[in-house]
């Protein structure tokens, strides 16, 4: 075999760095549970002796910890008087669960992802599918700490007034609301909040997670008008809804034309389907880019297994683009399908009748 030296000990230095970001993935996810990042936060220069006795861990663990962090440049070190610092700007990401940059939830679904190998070591040499069920069951935790910051920081205030003529409709008294695929209820608690005057029903065949929202439903102080039930995107119970919304799930289903031709005898005439998807582009080419390198990691450990362990296996895949989503919508039976607005992890799409 002939090869060029220097390309290889190129690619070499950037794996380096590719190996530290691996690595530093269960790190993030101890900061965040052991609570050092929030013990830092606001805090000034500390020592990690004074951060062990913050956080009541042993100090041996918090130092190595701490160079860890700061080899990472998660945050400063001061040499000369062995002391560490958060920056506020870094304690938005690691720190603080609503900002729209909180990391550690992606850390939650890493977690399950390498808890998955064996599952998917196995369906790449059978071809059958690994269900969202038989994950670990920090990605459920993990993919709403992950979505969670983005749907607080644009459902509201963008997208939903994007979508024409649907904000007037929540607003008014009676409006009803499936959520499908909804999860641990994040975005249906959202939605709740914002419109008092309407009611939210959220639907997912995970069990677990259902219950999970039911809680989080109490939590928020919106269960008398939020109900959660178990249910498939095909079958899910209720006629006349002014909004049906899919939140970053319609690529994992097996049979999404099924689930779109669903939706539509769902909704009350004039209604919306909202859809929101991960941001792609239609051509494989156009979404080499950091973003669909992490999307396209995720559907291979995820979203494309969950599909083929459905009925209908489409497996779309969560780089599916604007063209064959409206594929599948129109193919049930929407006439109307159009990009309301976008963000560079969102695609946010109105199909009507």
């Amino acid at each position: 075999m002939q090869y060029d030296e220097q390309k290889v000990q190129d690619f070499m230095a950037r794996m380096v760095g590719e190996f530290g970001a691996v690595a530093s993935a269960p790190l993030i996810a101890l900061g965040d549970r052991l609570g050092l990042y929030k013990a830092m936060t606001e805090q000034g220069w500390m020592t990690s002796e004074q951060l062990a006795e913050r956080t009541g861990l042993a100090p041996r663990y918090v130092r190595e910890w701490l160079a860890a962090q700061a080899a990472s440049g998660f945050i400063r070190y001061d040499a000369s008087t062995a002391q560490y610092q958060l920056e506020n700007e870094m304690a938005m990401c690691f720190a603080e669960e609503t900002s729209p940059t909180f990391i550690p939830g992606f850390c939650d679904c890493a977690e399950a992802m390498f808890r998955s190998l064996p599952k998917l070591e196995s369906a790449f040499r059978t071809g059958l599918g690994v269900g969202w069920h038989q994950h670990h069951p920090s990605l459920f935790k993990g993919t709403e700490r992950f979505f969670r910051p983005s749907y607080a920081a644009h459902l509201i205030s963008d997208w939903i007034p994007a979508l024409d003529g649907v904000e007037p409709r929540l607003k008014a008294q009676g409006a009803r609301v499936a959520d499908v695929g909804c999860g641990h209820g994040a975005s249906t608690i959202l939605m709740a909040q914002a419109y008092p005057d309407a009611t939210f029903v959220g639907f997912d065949y995970h069990e677990p997670s259902v219950q999970r929202a039911r809680e989080a439903a109490q939590e928020a102080g919106v269960s008398d008008r939020v109900t959660f039930d178990v249910a498939s995107a095909q079958q899910f119970p209720g006629k006349d809804y002014d909004l049906v919304a899919f939140f970053d799930c319609l690529h994992d289903m097996g049979d999404p034309t099924g689930a779109a031709a669903h939706v539509l005898h769902s909704l009350k005439p004039g209604g919306t389907w909202m859809i929101v998807e991960p941001f792609a582009n239609d051509r494989l080419e156009d979404n080499l880019n950091p973003v669909g390198r992490v999307f396209y990691s995720a559907s291979t450990m995820i979203c494309t297994g969950a599909s083929l362990a459905q009925e209908g296996q489409m497996a779309l895949g969560a780089q599916a683009g604007e063209t064959r989503l409206r594929n599948v919508v129109t193919a049930g039976g929407f006439t109307r399908f159009t990009r309301a607005t976008q963000t560079p992890f969102n695609l946010v799409f109105q199909a009507q009748a």
